[in-house]
């Protein structure tokens, strides 16, 4: 491990002397940057954690971005209820997984903060402050400086939900002399599947090292505010049936926008409410929804008589918004993204439809697929097709939304206390 960290340095060296002064432009000129590079850098962080309490256990768990800090949730909540009088810190590397995180779980964890750049002197200065006993891991973001750090300092790092796409093991087998050490730095390398334990095996790290206890987004926790109450919250008469789309990127919108247009047509009370998932985009978004004629308008804007399509502008609405649905579309999928999570739609009962590009969610859009939760759609017609067959048919929809919830509903037991397991495990035992 202390070569590969040495190793690393001296390339990380030579490259910040040619690109950083780029770097550093467009880290102050690009708003999803600015405001957070101080904290990233170490500078400001000393007062970003004052008044935490001193002499507790402290656990810091890391998130890469919103889809890791969905995975995480039921974990730290977990966590919280079991070890209440720990300090729990929480960080995530995106912008938009900051909002997120600090929605979502602001009021769980004691700190939610940006994670530091991977540079020898922001990371010993973030763990210096930070002083964790244990760094848990969601998923993904394994870097040199950080992991060669905690070795040293003899801090357990934990690793859960882990899961390696066919891409990445390519990357991993490619670059094997690197990530082998950083692998095995880690006490404890909790899997989503066999086949994940299996990959790791064959990057060379030791069996002991690894267990296999599920997917942590099965843990999903669906909204609990009532339909008549969300429906007032986002101004929807009652008579409308929301279709709901998701997440969705640049080249899906307008395959969407063209299927609304059609299906509308033929049932008049259908309401499309799209949440992309950069939500810069909706001004942009909204011109074009004008320009096929239809009558749309922003979340964040007052509700337009005649409305029948809502961009959602906003950031941690989309879980509440699936609990409107009676259909829903799970965007990045329809383009090469690699797909987005649709066990939100799943766990409410909500017949789900995504494109042929599902990637980081293989696993789980194929058991949707087999217990009939879920249909793949390629293309523009293919989606028509089968969003009009369930509008047609209200009672087969349901029911395909009931196979999707049955299915969570299994997975989910023991799900959260078997991680928990792994966490206590690694853990001293005084103070806990």
């Amino acid at each position: 491990m202390r070569r590969v960290v040495v190793f690393y340095n001296i390339l990380q060296g030579l490259g910040l002397i040619v690109v950083a002064p780029l770097l550093f432009v467009k880290s102050i000129l690009t708003p999803r940057h600015r405001g957070r590079i101080g904290l990233r850098l170490g500078i400001g962080l000393a007062k970003e954690l004052a008044g935490l309490p001193p002499g507790r256990p402290r656990l810091w768990i890391h998130a890469l971005s919103v889809g890791e800090v969905a995975s995480a949730r039921a974990l730290v909540l977990g966590l919280r209820e079991r070890y209440p009088a720990a300090t729990l810190i929480l960080s995530v590397t995106t912008r938009s997984g900051l909002i997120y995180a600090r929605e979502t779980l602001g009021n769980t964890v004691d700190r939610v903060i940006p994670f530091p750049y991977d540079f020898y002197w922001s990371v010993r200065r973030a763990l210096g402050l930070v002083r964790p006993d244990l760094f848990i891991l969601v998923e993904t973001d394994f870097w040199p400086n950080f992991l060669g750090q905690l070795a040293n300092r003899h801090i357990p790092a934990l690793l859960v939900n882990g899961r390696i796409s066919a891409a990445a093991f390519r990357n991993y087998q490619r670059f094997r002399f690197l990530f082998a050490p950083l692998f095995n730095s880690f006490r404890l390398l909790s899997m989503q599947t066999e086949a994940d334990a299996e990959q790791m095996r064959q990057l060379g790290v030791a069996s002991q090292r690894l267990e296999v206890l599920g997917n942590l987004k099965y843990a999903v926790l669906p909204a609990s505010v009532p339909e008549p109450e969300l429906r007032r919250r986002f101004a929807l008469p009652a008579a409308k049936r929301v279709w709901v789309a998701g997440s969705t990127h640049s080249g899906e919108e307008a395959i969407l926008f063209q299927v609304f247009a059609r299906l509308v047509a033929r049932f008049p009370d259908l309401f499309l409410i799209l949440a992309p998932r950069d939500v810069t985009r909706t001004t942009a978004l909204l011109e074009v929804a004008h320009s096929l004629g239809l009558k749309a308008g922003l979340r964040s804007a007052p509700p337009l008589p005649g409305l029948n399509l809502l961009l959602v502008d906003t950031l941690g609405e989309l879980a509440a918004l699936y609990a409107l649905a009676e259909v829903a579309f799970v965007g990045g999928s329809l383009v090469e993204e690699r797909g987005h999570n649709p066990l939100e739609p799943a766990a409410l009962a909500k017949p789900v439809l995504f494109g042929p590009h599902m990637e980081d969610f293989a696993e789980i859009s194929q058991d949707l697929l087999a217990c009939g939760a879920a249909v793949m759609v390629e293309g523009e017609a293919a989606l028509a097709d089968q969003l009009a067959a369930w509008l047609a048919d209200p009672a087969r929809a349901r029911a395909a939304g009931e196979q999707g919830r049955a299915l969570i509903a299994g997975r989910q037991q023991g799900l959260v206390a078997r991680y928990l397991a792994a966490v206590t495990s690694l853990l001293p035992q005084e103070g806990f």
